[in-house]
C-alpha cells in the first residue's frame, strides 16, 4: 500500500498561511469589474447593473429560478403585511407559524427523515457538528473513544473553517477522494483507537463535480462510521419532489449513519439551510441545544413564508418541470461547447473553464464581461494556487440565445469552430482545453 496522503490539521495559523499564498488577482478582478457586481434590477437571467448597463448572469446559484416565481413573491408580501420585515427572537423562544409548516413540508420532500431548519447552511454545520461529535444525537452513537473527523480536502469552506473547533471533540484529519488507501488507513487508525470516524464531504461540489456519497457510506459503515454530506448545491436539482442529489443517490431514503445538509437558498428558491436526521429524538436535541438556534436569529419572516411557498412548489410538480428545463439547458450548453467544459455531461448545474494560470483566466473573464456575460472567476484558495476557474452556474431560466452567446465568446461554438479537445481529470469532472487558457 502506498504512503497515505492524509495529513493532520495544520497546527499553525492556517488563515495567515492561506493569505500569504494568495496573489492579488482577486483584487484585480474586483477592480476590473469581473466580480463583485452591483445588481440594480433583474428579469430572468438578464440583469441591470448599477451603472445602467445590461448583462446576462451565470453567477446566481438559483438553478431553478424559483425565487422569481409569483407564488413566492405573493407569500413574502402577505407575511410582510402580517409580521413586518422580521420577528427578532431565537426560534426556541418564539417562532412564526411558517417555521413548523416548512419543516413539515421538508418531511414530505424527504420521507423517513426529520428536518431542522437553520438560518444558513454555515449555521447548520455550526449547530450540528459539535452535537454530532459530542455523541449527543441519539440516532448517531459514538464509540467510547470519541470521534475522528475526516474532512475531504475539497469540502466546502463552511466546514473547513470549523476544523479548529472540531479538534476540541477529537482528532481532525483531511483526506482526498483520489486516495482511497489514505482514507482506508485513517479509518483503521480510528478503529484501533476505538473512535467513530465521521466523514465530512460535499454532495455536489461548489466548483462542480459529483461525490459518490453512496460509495463513501459503504466504505465508512463497516467501521461504525458516520457520513455527513453538505448537499447545498445538489438540493432540489433532481428527484420527483426535488429531494436533490445526495438523498436520491441513496435511493430516496436516509440510511443509518448518514446526515444530509441542504440549502434553501440556492435551487430551492428561498432562504436558509437544513439538516436531515434519522428521527424525532435527534431533531429535539438539535432544537434544544444547537447553538445558532438557541442564541441566533431565525430566517426573516417574509423570506420564511416565501420558502414555504417554494416547498409547496416542490411537491406540486413545478420543480420537476423546471428540472427538465435545467438539464435541457445543460445538454444544450455542453453541445455548444463541444463537451469540453468542467462537468460536461454530468447532472451537475455547474460548468467551468479551467485555466492553468491566473492571467489566462483573468483575460478570458474580461472577454466575457466585455460581451455582457457575468461569471464567477475563482482563484486560490478556491482552486489550486496559480490556476483559475471560470464558473458558469446554469439555470432553467437561461434562454437558448443566452447560452449560444456564452459559447461563442468562449470560442467554442461548434457551429463555427468545431469541438475543442478535452482531457478527463477524474471520474467526476473534465478539464477544458480551451485555446484561450
Amino acid at each position: 500500500m502506498g504512503q497515505s496522503s492524509v495529513t493532520a490539521a495544520e497546527p499553525t495559523n492556517w488563515v495567515a498561511a492561506r493569505i500569504s499564498k494568495t496573489s492579488d488577482v482577486l483584487d484585480r478582478a474586483f477592480d476590473r469589474g469581473l466580480t463583485g457586481h452591483v445588481i440594480a434590477e433583474r428579469a430572468g437571467k438578464r440583469v441591470t447593473l448599477a451603472d445602467g448597463s445590461s448583462a446576462i448572469e451565470f453567477v446566481s446559484c438559483s438553478y431553478l429560478g424559483l425565487e422569481q416565481h409569483p407564488e413566492l413573491v405573493d407569500a413574502a408580501h402577505e407575511a410582510l403585511r402580517r409580521f413586518g420585515v422580521h420577528f427578532s427572537i431565537a426560534r426556541n423562544r418564539a417562532r412564526p407559524v411558517y417555521l413548523a409548516e416548512l419543516e413539515q413540508l421538508l418531511g414530505e420532500i424527504y420521507p423517513g427523515s426529520r428536518a431542522v431548519v437553520f438560518g444558513t447552511v454555515s449555521s447548520t454545520h455550526l449547530g450540528t457538528l459539535p452535537l454530532l461529535g459530542a455523541g449527543a444525537l441519539p440516532g448517531y452513537p459514538i464509540a467510547p473513544g470519541g470521534v475522528t473527523f475526516l474532512v475531504e480536502k475539497t469540502a466546502h469552506a463552511s466546514m473547513q473553517v470549523l476544523r479548529g473547533m472540531l479538534e476540541q471533540l477529537g482528532p481532525v484529519r483531511r483526506f482526498e477522494l483520489g486516495d482511497p488507501d489514505g482514507l482506508a488507513h485513517e479509518l483503521r487508525e480510528a478503529s484501533v483507537a476505538d473512535r467513530t470516524p465521521v466523514l465530512l464531504v460535499d454532495g455536489v461540489g461548489s466548483m462542480g463535480g459529483l461525490v459518490d456519497v453512496r460509495h463513501l457510506h459503504s466504505v465508512v459503515a463497516p467501521y461504525g462510521g458516520i457520513l455527513y454530506v453538505d448537499d447545498a448545491h445538489g438540493t432540489s436539482i433532481t428527484g420527483r419532489h426535488g429531494a436533490g442529489y445526495a438523498f436520491e443517490a441513496f435511493g430516496g431514503a436516509l440510511p443509518p449513519g448518514v446526515l444530509i445538509t441542504g440549502s434553501l437558498s440556492k435551487a430551492f428558491g428561498g432562504i436558509g439551510g437544513f439538516v436531515l436526521v434519522s428521527g424525532d429524538a435527534d431533531m429535539l436535541v438539535l432544537r434544544k441545544f444547537a447553538n445558532p438556534l438557541v442564541f441566533g436569529q431565525s430566517v426573516p419572516v417574509p423570506m420564511l413564508a416565501a420558502t414555504v411557498a417554494a416547498a409547496r412548489l416542490h411537491l406540486s410538480g413545478e420543480v420537476a418541470r423546471r428540472q427538465e428545463q435545467l438539464w435541457a439547458n445543460a445538454a444544450s450548453f455542453d453541445a455548444l461547447t463541444g463537451g469540453t467544459l468542467v462537468n460536461a455531461g454530468l447532472r451537475c448545474p455547474i460548468r467551468g473553464v479551467h485555466c492553468d494560470d491566473e492571467d489566462s483566466a483573468f483575460a478570458l473573464a474580461e472577454r466575457l464581461r466585455d460581451a455582457g456575460i457575468l461569471i464567477l472567476p475563482a482563484f486560490y484558495p478556491t482552486v489550486a494556487a496559480g490556476t483559475g476557474l471560470l464558473r458558469f452556474a446554469l439555470s432553467s431560466l437561461h434562454e437558448p440565445d443566452q447560452l449560444a452567446l456564452a459559447a461563442r465568446v468562449l470560442g467554442q461554438d461548434r457551429s463555427e469552430s468545431g469541438p475543442v479537445s478535452s482531457s478527463p481529470s477524474s471520474d467526476s469532472e473534465k478539464v477544458s482545453d480551451v485555446a484561450a487558457c
